[in-house]
């Protein structure tokens, strides 16, 4: 039985093998910024994971085939379990007072950019330890596994299972290059790029190079770590804020898109999608409700003051980034209970961002309204379209299912948290924030406070809803249907 998993496992030993090299980022940090005693506890986390991947690939080399479907699955859900276990290595030897649950629930959040921190303090960690977290966030924000597929023809193996099974949003066997991997390495061309551009401006706005690195990293990511405590608050600064916003927005949209405008050399595969032009609509509309709302209640009396605040925390909570310039948990409760349901959809598919996605809410609407129509009028055909082509059921079937389960699953954590004892503002608004990979909820979890106060059992329970989120329901309950396992 174990034999069967040995191509599986013989793919998880290179996985390893690249991933090690991603512990040399922090060491170079640290030789510049921290004491270079700390170097070795990055060079020991690169060895440990560099000789585990060597071990495992000595063991499973003679097993090595082409994936079926079954083993995309399964990897996928391997490399989101394991990684973190090593990511939270060195979190156990720099951090003071850490135990390994909240250890593992950070490296969880950060590779799932989620933004959820089990830590205070941050100001004063280690320069490289803030990097470690927020670079985390840069790897996990695409998907590692679709870097892992742009690696596998290189090993002679193919990757369309592990797209599949990655990509996040309902059309994932749409492909926009004749091989999956030129796909693959476009994404990430694009990603870099947007990065690169990213880190210069927060360097131009006034950040320092490290602060500039860690927050863009966790801005093109959407993931929302930041190295100070006050996260954007520390800085008060409305240029940091605008660099912040713009490249949340740019993040938030579907990166197959810029990689096909680069492609034609054509801005119309953006300006022409549905879902683009609904994500705007929902993002500036927000902003106005939210700021009309925050002067109406004396918030603010400033009009560019409370729409600087707004649209910073719209476009930060709906994209799941979890940045804060404020407590905005103690705006008048409409404003942050918005805000997280801003951010459980606007997100589109394709982008780094969690939540069901926009095209999802776009779909049910249509499939509401389509059914309104059906009940008038019984006998007419009124099939659900998008972008000017008509669905095929098998979507819609798809859509509904997500959502059934998404709603199962998020009552279901949430009622094990209130099992544990926790009040029910927080453990609601824990589950939406993690399963959504937004980042901060309200309560004790709220933009004010952190997930460390919460016990084993209940990081446990989140950090589940973490990797439920980042590999979207399905791709993890699978593994728990009898049907998966049979032959």
């Amino acid at each position: 039985m174990l034999k069967t998993f040995f191509p599986v496992l013989s793919l998880m030993a290179r996985i390893l093998l690249a991933f090690s090299v991603t512990f040399l980022v922090p060491g170079i940090w640290a030789w510049f910024e921290d004491h270079r005693d700390l170097q070795w506890i990055w060079l020991a986390g690169f060895g440990l994971t560099a000789v585990s991947g060597l071990l495992l690939a000595a063991i499973t080399q003679r097993h090595r085939r082409e994936l079926l479907a079954k083993d995309g699955f399964l990897l996928v859900n391997l490399v989101w379990l394991v990684l973190p276990a090593y990511s939270a290595l060195p979190l156990m030897f720099l951090v003071p007072e850490i135990t390994w649950f909240k250890a593992y629930f950070e490296a969880m959040s950060a590779l799932t950019a989620t933004g959820a921190t089990a830590l205070s303090g941050l100001d004063h960690l280690p320069v490289s330890v803030n990097i470690w977290r927020c670079f985390l966030q840069l790897i996990g924000g695409l998907g590692i596994m679709l870097l892992v597929v742009a690696v596998l023809p290189l090993l002679g193996l193919g990757g369309v299972q592990l797209y599949k099974a990655e990509t996040p949003g309902p059309m994932k066997d749409t492909k926009f290059t004749p091989r999956i991997a030129e796909t693959a390495r476009g994404l990430w061309g694009v990603y870099f790029l947007f990065s690169g551009a990213c880190w210069l401006a927060y360097r131009w706005a006034g950040m320092s190079w490290a602060d500039a690195f860690m927050h863009m990293c966790t801005t093109m990511g959407l993931g929302g770590f930041s190295s100070h405590d006050a996260s954007f608050a520390h800085f008060n600064s409305p240029l940091i804020e605008m660099v912040a916003i713009v490249f949340m927005t740019l993040a938030g949209i579907s990166f197959v898109r810029y990689f096909v405008v680069l492609r034609s050399l054509s801005l119309k595969p953006v300006t022409g999608d549905h879902e683009i032009r609904t994500y705007f609509a929902v993002l500036v509309l927000s902003t106005l409700m939210l700021t009309a709302l925050l002067l109406a209640h004396g918030v603010y009396t400033d009009v560019p003051q409370a729409l600087r605040a707004s649209a910073f925390h719209v476009v930060s909570l709906a994209t799941t980034t979890g940045y804060a310039a404020t407590d905005y948990a103690q705006w008048p409760v409409f404003a942050p209970v918005m805000l997280m349901f801003l951010g459980c959809f606007v997100s589109c598919a394709g982008s780094t961002g969690g939540g069901i996605k926009m095209v999802r809410m776009i779909l049910l609407i249509k499939q509401a309204r389509r059914e309104l129509v059906r009940i008038i009028h019984p006998r007419v055909v009124n099939p659900v379209t998008l972008g000017g082509g008509v669905l095929p059921m098998s979507v819609m079937t798809a859509v509904l299912g997500f959502m059934l389960i998404y709603g199962a699953a998020t009552m279901g954590l949430s009622l094990l948290l209130l099992l544990s004892g926790m009040d029910i503002v927080t453990a609601f608004s824990a589950v939406i924030a993690t399963v959504n990979n937004i980042g901060p909820g309200l309560g004790e979890v709220g933009p004010s406070g952190n997930f460390g106060g919460l016990s084993p059992f209940q990081l446990v329970v989140l950090t589940f809803a973490m990797l439920l989120g980042r590999l979207e329901l399905l791709s993890v309950l699978v593994l728990f249907s009898a049907h998966f396992w049979r032959k």
